[in-house]
């Protein structure tokens, strides 16, 4: 999946807002396009493929995300020609001690993947899908390429990967660093579940390939390890039969405890392909009506559904049951016209101060209670709740981390707020450590895509007994500690 460049893209692969970059002064840290301008201390760069730029509109870029909370300013961007670039710079940049940082999407909402006076890698250009065939078992792609590019890619043979965020404009590099959660989880894993390979680029500049059977070390400290010890360039994802059509069902509760009590029914018995749910704002202006939302995958994956059948047992108010049939892929690509309008509307480029916890079931109601009884729609603005559970005999990555019981549950609170408003932006991001701590009390802990201010220690009680192994992992392959900074895990 790689290319060889011609001489003139290698030629004109560094830029500093129009001139020739040539290297990094270390004594003003900083690029430069002249050797006069820094003499001795000049650290050449290497020659690359794709482009190095240091113009305020790239760097005010980077530093910034979906949050629009955190803005740490990095000295230059990558946009690599080839993964050989990545190399070339991860090691430059490591002989230098500069961090650095992929950034897939800039989907994080917290800083995750900034990094102050150092590089961003900018992933988007890794973004190919290698060959798909009808009895294609497993697909090789660049860590840039969007979760819907690999649907489409991989579809149009029958296939799909089993597990999806609701959102799949995400990079795949992006969601397999934290662990990457969809309704399917109950059945497949998540998304770092089911990678058989990876290709990746370690702190120390060394291209490597892991998989559970080489270099198991690495290859269980990149998936959900959060950027600490190698950056993703290429993935091998396992792939399933794809059903052509879905029914999607969405069943209403007035109670919380049933709610929750219905959705472990389903993820045990497995009834239904896809498990989520939603919080939503009832007739007294609380959040106290909750959404079911289950799927079931038609021919040739299942049969067709048998309404009475799946919807067998449950507690849900039927008078308000809805559904709907629909292809595969539209089922996947749900939230496009809601993206859409949140972009028409301006609210995309809210502050996003998410809250995301991992519960455990048997607290899951009385930790998420009295988040929601002092939560108010002004908090949440034009944001979302989710809740849905998930079985921890089908999650096998070490580093991604729930609750020790059987059925953990996802409770987000995704709100979004005007990011000049930073008293309730403060206001919520400490709530959201409150929320944090009352979870970690019951025996959860946090899934890390949102906003919770965490320590060095935090991490360590996060990660509990796989922090060893991703201790280890780090002095072995980032050494000097370059990369993702803006985790805070070291």
């Amino acid at each position: 999946m790689s290319r060889t460049p011609s001489r003139r893209t290698v030629l004109r692969g560094l830029t500093v807002t129009g001139a020739a970059v040539i290297g990094f002064d270390t004594a003003a840290r900083t690029w430069t396009a002249t050797a006069a301008e820094s003499g001795s201390a000049l650290a050449r760069v290497p020659g690359l493929d794709g482009t190095l730029v240091t113009d305020a509109a790239s760097l005010t870029a980077a530093a910034d995300d979906y949050g629009h909370i955190v803005h740490r300013r990095p000295l230059a961007v990558l946009r690599p020609g080839s993964v050989r670039d990545v190399v070339a710079m991860v090691r430059f940049c490591n002989d230098l001690c500069l961090p650095v940082a992929p950034r897939g999407q800039g989907h994080a909402p917290y800083g995750q993947a900034q990094v102050a006076d150092g590089l961003v890698i900018e992933t988007a250009p890794l973004a190919a899908i290698g060959p798909v065939g009808p009895h294609s078992t497993t697909v090789t792609v660049g860590a840039g390429a969007r979760w819907s590019e690999v649907a489409r890619a991989t579809l149009a043979h029958g296939l799909t990967p089993p597990v999806f965020t609701d959102y799949i404009e995400l990079s795949v590099g992006g969601t397999l660093s934290v662990g990457g959660l969809g309704g399917q989880i109950h059945r497949h894993g998540a998304q770092v579940d089911n990678v058989t390979a990876l290709r990746v680029v370690t702190g120390a500049g060394e291209l490597v390939r892991c998989s559970p059977s080489r270099r198991p070390d690495l290859f269980h400290a990149v998936l959900a390890g959060l950027g600490q010890c190698a950056v993703i360039v290429e993935a091998t994802l396992r792939l399933v039969p794809a059903p052509e059509s879905v029914r999607h069902y969405q069943l209403p509760y007035d109670d919380l405890e049933t709610f929750l009590d219905d959705q472990r029914v389903l993820v045990q018995d497995g009834r239904f392909d896809y498990v989520e749910g939603q919080v939503h704002v009832d007739a007294q202006g609380a959040f106290g009506a909750y959404s079911l939302e289950a799927v079931a995958y038609g021919p040739p994956v299942g049969p067709a559904p048998d309404d009475t059948a799946l919807l067998s047992g449950l507690r849900h108010d039927r008078a308000g049951v809805q559904y709907t049939d629909r292809s595969y892929y539209d089922f996947l690509d749900r939230l496009a016209p809601l993206v859409a309008s949140l972009k028409e509307a301006g609210f995309w480029t809210y502050a996003h101060p998410w809250l995301n916890l991992m519960l455990p079931g048997s607290a899951a109601a009385s930790v998420s209670g009295p988040l929601l009884a002092n939560l108010t729609p002004a908090d949440l603005g034009p944001g979302v709740i989710l809740f849905y559970p998930m079985l921890k005999e089908r999650l096998t990555t070490p580093l991604l981390r729930t609750s020790d019981e059987d059925v953990s549950y996802l409770f987000d609170i995704l709100g979004a707020t005007p990011p000049d408003d930073t008293a309730t932006v403060e206001r919520l991001l400490a709530a959201n450590r409150s929320a944090y701590e009352a979870a970690a009390a019951a025996g959860g802990t946090q899934y890390p895509v949102g906003s919770i201010p965490f320590t060095p220690e935090d991490w360590r009680d996060h990660f509990g007994p796989a922090w060893p192994a991703l201790e280890a992992a780090k002095r072995t392959y980032d050494p000097r500690g370059i990369l993702v900074p803006g985790q805070g895990v070291f």
